[in-house]
């Protein structure tokens, strides 16, 4: 059954990167960060208010999924930055690299086995993401600027990934997920103030605001998903599954931006696909 859950949160996942890069198109990104948390803290709340999931969080537990919420806060606005500079089919292929790091971190904290197809398949996913990154024609300058931003969102997912497979450890994964937006909420609009993005907040158009509160849903989707596979299955296997998000992103990058694979990074995909399920 978790399975199942990872491969919603893949679809989701997937869905959220176009949605966005819909809401950021002329928006400052930490500002739609900021206002993206607010629909998913809603949707998260609403769902343990559904299921009734309601526990006594022990200290350990609350350290570690607001440890967890501080890195995908970090993520999120490193991640966003990186989807404004750069292709959508580059910087997510790039961040889908986390899956690497997170099955080396899954290794040595939670002694998961080591297995040659999972070495083959980090192999081959590294392989493929290097194939998918291209160098820009127009501003280098630019193309480092992205490639920077989504390497450290790399990072900090993978983190994420960590401290919440320890923090939901004891709890309900709805009641998990909804405690660590609240802290990337707060984490998000303490960096719109500072930058002083709200200022911009006014000339947010309708239809930036509409894709926002979307890509909002569909995040809470992929994470009541992910944390819910993340709470029954290994960790080491959860993410490559919810990983795959990167083919329904290109899919839906090419209906509704256009954009196009080259002969090479396509190659680069049918290698990140095969060995996320090698």
């Amino acid at each position: 059954m978790w399975i199942l859950y990872a491969l919603g949160s893949a679809f989701f996942a997937g869905l959220t990167a176009v949605l966005a890069k819909c809401g950021i198109e002329h928006t400052n990104s930490h500002l739609a960060t900021a206002l993206r948390t607010i629909v998913v803290l809603i949707f998260s709340w609403i769902m343990v208010g559904i299921v009734d999931t309601i526990h006594t969080i022990t200290h350990k537990t609350f350290l570690f999924l607001i440890l967890s919420g501080i890195s995908t806060g970090a993520s999120w606005l490193c991640y966003f930055k990186a989807l404004q500079l750069g292709n959508i089919n580059k910087v997510t292929a790039v961040d889908k690299t986390s899956v690497v790091l997170t099955i080396i971190l899954s290794l040595i904290f939670f002694k998961e086995s080591v297995t040659v197809y999972k070495i083959l398949g980090m192999i081959i996913l590294t392989a493929g993401t290097y194939l998918m990154v291209e160098k820009k024609e127009d501003n280098k300058q630019t193309s480092n600027a992205w490639l920077l931003y989504v390497v450290l969102s790399v990072v900090f997912a993978s983190l994420t990934t960590i401290l919440g497979k320890i923090g939901i450890t004891n709890i309900e994964s709805n009641l998990g997920t909804a405690i660590r937006t609240s802290i990337v909420l707060v984490m998000s609009w303490i960096v719109v103030f500072v930058t002083h993005s709200e200022m911009n907040m006014k000339s947010i158009s309708k239809k930036e605001y509409l894709f926002i509160v979307l890509s909002g849903l569909a995040t809470g989707g992929s994470w009541l998903c992910f944390y819910h596979a993340l709470q029954n299955g290994p960790a080491s296997l959860v993410t490559p599954i919810d990983k795959l998000s990167i083919l329904f992103t290109v899919l839906f990058s090419y209906l509704i931006f256009h954009e196009k694979l080259s002969k090479k990074s396509l190659l680069g995909l049918m290698l990140i696909v095969s060995g996320t399920l090698v």
